[in-house]
């Protein structure tokens, strides 16, 4: 079944099971990333993980970990986020899951789709690959309304040259060059990802990078986005992003976009 989730029959098994048996749940989230730090859990307990399961535990009584497909930044938004979780069947109606989390959550964050899933479905593992949706504001004033939804990037772009370039993106890579340490400090061992398609519209003052791949590094998006943006005003051209995709991340790039315009968009499965 597309996504780990049931087939009818499959569900209605569980469902009948009785209400000791644990059911795996498949949650699409959706969330403004603006007041939370980030997706992953931290000892502070503001981040948008804390606040699921903390709606977990007042509903059930039980310490319930959710995981989810992929960690987004403090400021990064998601409009569907992809989580499992594996709880008591029965307890709670499947319809009402989503109703019962988001009256536990923060306006925030969403619940906006819950079904039952397979055993073996894992919302990280399971992935196929994910798009991600980076706004950009190009106007010489920022739009209030756009205020922590969009990049603000007030000069002259030019899209046919972030196009061209954009184009040595796609394909199986070494992306250690657009990659940042996690904050333990350690690289990344893995650094070659496939990015199947780059996509860049413009509507008004309105720019938007579509990014799909099979998976993507900690802030390559952003860091993708960043350099694009450079060859747009001028400022690279291709001989550098050519440097630095054969570098093996001896050179890095450090232009890197704001969380802001960022949009965890689909997790495919």
């Amino acid at each position: 079944m597309s996504g780990g989730e049931l087939q009818p029959d499959e569900a209605r098994e569980t469902r009948e099971a009785g209400p000791e048996r644990r059911e795996r749940l498949k949650l699409v989230i959706a969330y403004d990333g603006r007041p939370f730090r980030g997706w992953q859990s931290q000892a502070t307990a503001d981040a948008i993980q804390d606040h699921l399961e903390r709606a977990f535990a007042l509903l059930t009584g039980e310490k319930i970990t959710v995981h989810g497909a992929g960690r987004t930044d403090a400021g990064v938004h998601a409009l569907a986020q992809t989580a499992h979780v594996d709880v008591t069947a029965g307890k709670i109606l499947l319809k009402r899951w989503p109703l019962a989390l988001n009256a536990k959550l923060p306006d925030e964050i969403r619940v906006v789709k819950a079904s039952r899933a397979r055993a073996d479905f894992h919302a990280r593992f399971s992935a196929q690959g994910k798009i991600y949706t980076y706004r950009i504001w190009n106007a010489p004033y920022m739009h209030p309304i756009e205020i922590g939804r969009a990049w603000h990037v007030p000069g002259a772009l030019d899209l046919e040259a972030m196009r061209g370039v954009a184009k040595l993106f796609v394909g199986e890579r070494d992306f250690a060059g657009f990659a940042a340490n996690r904050i333990s400090g350690q690289p990344e061992t893995d650094t070659i990802r496939t990015i199947e398609r780059i996509e860049i519209t413009r509507r008004g003052p309105l720019i938007v990078l579509r990014f799909r791949g099979e998976g993507f590094l900690y802030k390559m998006v952003r860091l993708l986005t960043g350099s694009l943006v450079r060859c747009a005003q001028h400022r690279a051209d291709a001989a550098w992003i050519e440097m630095l995709l054969t570098s093996k991340g001896k050179k890095k790039t450090h232009f890197v976009a704001a969380a802001e315009g960022l949009y965890l968009t689909k997790v495919l499965y």
